[in-house]
């Protein structure tokens, strides 16, 4: 760790910022929440709902759920494997990617590959609407934040421009809570994400039409316009988020005018303007609340996606809600100096009592900060991984996951080391055993080399790849499955990674 990037957070402050963040939410979801989908620019000036009470927002309904899951789980327990459980016991919508993601885990697809397979809706929206959880958990620390966002998102958008989009998200909002300036929190965030991506590419126009003093109606436009390939034309992140984006900008501090121009883009309103509130709620705590709209929208939360006959101690309100969320972040706080990659500049974040310390080029830090690098590495597509002390390996299926009787289809493996786990210090092999159906043969290597720990090497730097063809067998049935099971030669632990294929 670089003890110069140490950042120390007065408590209080963290807390109201949290508390701010859900009443942002709730204040953004409730007005944006009537003019969901549409395609038109608008002119929305306030609430369309009545006062005392915000509307149902599956946005903030997940987060409820990812906060039962680590609640009960724990933080360090909590993946895309662990979060798709909880999808299919707690969330009861079946819409869009939500329900394709579902579908394919009860069909035995793991994530990510449950958000790739015949999932149209994987650009779309259900994933960056849902980061405040991680952020709040991780405050300071957008590249963690940013981890859990991907394990999340990939649930049920596996590698598409819906798990960048939450990866954005998710650090610009964990950023906020050091770093006074939402443009350099903007930046931060498009750090974390490939330059090449069509989120990165949307977010970059949103820039440059705000710093080309082009008005809202026409930055809004060229996005709309920018993006028309992708699905049918709304709902989909790049798009959506950089209607927030440009709220953040062309709102210019200003609640209420960041609210309103995020929603009169038209759209995912309610995703918008949820999201914007949440943000400004972190930058600013809720001294930048207006009070009138605080009040109009009150402290309650109500639900619209939860199985409350199943899961029953969620949080009822916003003040509860942030208790909660503030109880496990000083867990995760004191948690971090066990967490992965712990040695490659990380900044750490501590919880006072008193003054706070934000040390100078904290924003430069951030991003150059190679820690998320192995995680958006390993956003290949239909693919699952898995993980034991010292390294993760990932099966990825380059030709998808359909087959047919008397056909091969190609298979790879990855493995990367954990960098904070010096155990490979001296060279021993893998062993690879694949378990498979009757009929079913694999070609490759059955014994792979290491060479030992390299503590040089990137985060996000295979340390053995192998190549595999798999030979489907004459009998085929509606799914398939498979396991590769990882050994290494003097070491305990196995790593199992089961595939369903789709006959």
């Amino acid at each position: 760790m670089n003890l110069d990037m140490q950042v120390s957070l007065n408590a209080q402050k963290l807390k109201d910022k949290i508390y701010a963040c859900w009443l942002g939410k709730n204040i953004g979801g409730t007005l944006g929440a009537p003019y969901e989908g549409t395609k038109d620019f608008l002119d929305v000036k306030g609430f369309a709902s009545q006062a005392g009470k915000p509307l149902p927002n599956d946005d903030l309904d997940l987060q409820l759920i990812w906060l039962a899951a680590v609640e009960r789980c724990g933080y360090s327990r909590v993946n895309a494997r662990s979060l798709g459980e909880f999808w299919l016991a707690f969330i009861t919508p079946h819409w869009n990617e939500y329900g394709i993601g579902k579908a394919n885990m009860k069909l035995g697809l793991m994530p990510p590959l449950s958000g790739d397979y015949q999932n149209s809706w994987k650009h779309s929206n259900g994933a960056w609407i849902r980061t405040e959880i991680w952020a709040c958990l991780n405050p300071g620390r957008p590249d963690i934040a940013a981890k859990f966002a991907i394990e999340d998102a990939c649930v049920d958008h596996g590698t598409g421009e819906g798990t960048y989009a939450a990866t954005f998200v998710a650090a610009m909002q964990s950023a906020a809570f050091t770093l006074g300036d939402v443009r350099v929190c903007i930046d931060v965030a498009l750090s974390k994400i490939p330059d090449s991506c069509r989120m990165a590419q949307s977010i970059r126009l949103a820039l440059s039409c705000y710093d080309e003093g082009i008005s809202l109606r026409e930055a809004r436009d060229r996005i709309q316009q920018s993006n028309a390939d992708i699905g049918d034309g709304w709902f989909e992140a790049p798009t959506n988020v950089s209607y927030a984006v440009l709220g953040l900008l062309y709102g210019e501090g200003d609640f209420k005018k960041s609210i309103l121009f995020a929603t009169n883009c038209g759209d995912d309103t309610d995703c918008t303007a949820a999201t914007v509130g949440a943000t400004l709620g972190i930058l600013h705590g809720t001294a930048g609340l207006p009070k009138d709209w605080c009040a109009h929208i009150g402290d309650e939360i109500i639900t619209v996606s939860i199985d409350k006959g199943t899961i029953r101690d969620i949080p009822a309100t916003c003040r509860e809600l942030t208790d909660r969320v503030m109880a496990q972040t000083e867990l995760v706080l004191r948690h971090d100096r066990f967490f992965p990659f712990f040695d490659v500049g990380w900044e750490r974040v501590v919880l006072t009592d008193g003054e706070e310390h934000v040390p100078a080029g904290l924003a430069e830090h951030y991003c150059a900060c190679p820690l998320l690098s192995e995680f958006t590495k390993e956003l290949i597509p239909n693919s699952v991984s898995g993980a034991n002390t010292f390294m993760r390996a990932t099966l990825s299926l380059p030709d998808g996951a359909d087959i047919t009787p008397n056909t091969e289809i190609k298979l790879s493996l990855r493995f990367v080391q954990n960098a904070d786990v010096i155990a490979y210090t001296v060279p021993c092999r893998l062993e690879v055993r694949w378990w498979l159906p009757e009929g079913f043969s694999v070609s490759g290597r059955g014994s792979v080399p290491l060479h030992g720990y390299q503590p040089i090497r990137r985060p996000d730097e295979a340390f053995a790849e192998e190549e595999y063809v798999l030979h489907i067998g004459e009998s085929v049935n509606a799914k398939n499955r498979i396991v590769a099971e990882i050994t290494a030669v003097g070491h305990a632990e196995s790593i199992y990674l089961p595939v369903v294929l789709m006959g």
